[in-house]
């Protein structure tokens, strides 16, 4: 397999993607990790800091970063994908509130081990600048920054901008506002993972690649090369979830792709802005997302590939023509300099997961040693950063401020067998696809995707 052709971030990396050596053979741990991207990642990494006498494995069925985590938008970000009203209906004000600023403080956690291992990947805290295009995006910022005050959240947490302040960070057409947030950084996700791999290394942590699981027990992660047997086993796999038995409707594998440019030159940038390297983007119901690279190239992904009947993941999903080019329209519409269908170089995509009540989760089950993280709904280059540390304390026993916030121990529900599945997911993806166009068409906010909101539960 060519590596380097699964992202831009990977072709871009200065390192033989050769794979690590597999499993030898059975063999004993204390913790055995199944999936090298960054959750698992981060686990071993707090895992080794905090007791470097603990045997820690990790299996990758492919190479470090081969997943999510070599392929994203590179948002280190505080975004989670359950809002803070939904926390504050399931747990309460104050642990929603303690959710949010952990995820807050994970920012900068992850920019001080990246310092403090050296791991060059980019990182740069310009925050996030979201543009409001229209009424109905204008209302949604307006309504964005009033729940954040209703929760004791201030402009320092984000900030409502007019149509000149938005501007002045990213100078797309027709903003008549937007808001900002400081708490994200643009990073260059391949470097992060690869550096990431080779900082748990250092600290004794030994990982396998090539080495497919074909099954979680408890005491075991087994695999075709032998069985690792620990007490604790942890499932750090996310989009790629469903492969494992027993784990077809955990969660939904939902593509999101990606095309970046060649790099601008600077008058280019002179009249896009993004000066900071904020990252962007606008308040449309159908995510998209940028950042401007290090090396001065846009890149810009999307949502809008289609859900894969039976949760299927496959290598050719990951490359949609007619999403490809719906993304250089829309990097086109939103700057003109670029002309209607810009130049691209790399395109990509990949599955991220999504549980059936779109809630991130972290836990252990002391019963089976059994532990897991994910459903992060594409949000996680900081989530699992803080699911890495939750599952360190959680492993090892220790109580602490992580292991009382709310997704600690959460069970999001089974997703529903097929067809049911697919229906549902392409059908969501449709309404809120058609619910941009009525709002580019009329000015006004879509009742269709309020409602569609509400049915999820945000």
């Amino acid at each position: 397999m060519r590596y380097r052709d699964l992202s831009y971030w990977l072709s871009d990396l200065d390192e033989p993607l050769t794979p690590r050596a597999g499993l030898p053979g059975d063999t004993d741990a204390d913790v055995a990790i199944v999936g090298a991207g960054y959750t698992g990642l981060w686990t071993a990494y707090y895992l080794a800091e905090a007791d470097p006498t603990l045997r820690i494995v990790v299996l990758e069925r492919e190479i470090a970063g081969y997943g999510a985590s070599g392929r994203n938008g590179g948002w280190c970000s505080a975004l989670f994908p359950t809002s803070l009203p939904a926390l504050a209906r399931r747990h309460g004000r104050d642990r929603a509130l303690a959710m949010q600023r952990a995820m807050h403080a994970t920012v900068g956690e992850v920019g001080r081990v990246i310092a403090a291992e050296g791991v060059d990947c980019d990182w740069r805290a310009g925050g996030t600048v979201l543009l409001a295009r229209s009424r109905a995006q204008l209302d949604r910022a307006r309504a964005a920054v009033a729940e954040a005050r209703a929760y004791g959240l201030t402009d320092d947490d984000l900030v409502l901008l007019d149509a000149a302040e938005a501007t002045a960070r990213c100078a797309a057409d027709g903003v008549r506002g937007g808001t900002y947030t400081p708490h994200c950084a643009a990073v260059h996700p391949a470097k992060l993972v690869r550096g990431l791999a080779r900082a748990v290394e250092r600290r004794g942590v030994h990982v396998f690649e090539r080495t497919a699981v074909t099954a979680l027990r408890p005491g075991a992660a087994v695999t075709p090369a032998g069985v690792v047997r620990a007490p604790v086993v942890v499932r750090a796999t996310e989009g790629f979830t469903p492969a494992l038995p027993g784990h077809r409707r955990a969660v939904a594998p939902v593509y999101s792709l990606m095309v970046a440019t060649p790099p601008l030159p600077a008058e280019t940038w002179a009249r896009i802005g993004l000066a900071g390297r904020e990252t962007f983007a606008d308040h449309r119901h159908v995510i998209v997302y940028g950042q401007r690279t290090a090396d001065d190239r846009l890149a810009f992904g999307g949502r809008g590939a289609p859900y894969h009947y039976g949760s299927r993941v496959r290598p050719g999903f990951d490359r949609e023509p007619r999403v490809f080019a719906a993304l250089r329209r829309a990097l086109g519409e939103l700057f003109p300099v670029l002309g209607p269908e810009p130049p691209v170089t790399h395109t990509w995509g990949g599955p991220l997961g999504v549980a059936r009540d779109w809630a991130a989760s972290v836990g252990l089950d002391r019963a089976t040693g059994l532990a897991w993280a994910g459903g992060y709904v594409g949000d996680g280059v900081g989530t699992s950063n803080l699911a890495g540390r939750t599952l360190a304390d959680l492993i090892r026993g220790v109580e602490s401020d992580l292991t009382a916030l709310p997704w600690v121990g959460h069970r999001s529900p089974r997703w529903e067998p097929e067809p049911l599945r697919w229906l549902a997911i392409n059908a969501g993806l449709k309404v809120m696809s058609s619910a941009d166009a009525a709002e580019h068409r009329t000015d006004r906010p879509s009742r269709r995707a309020a409602l569609f909101t509400r049915f999820l539960g945000h």
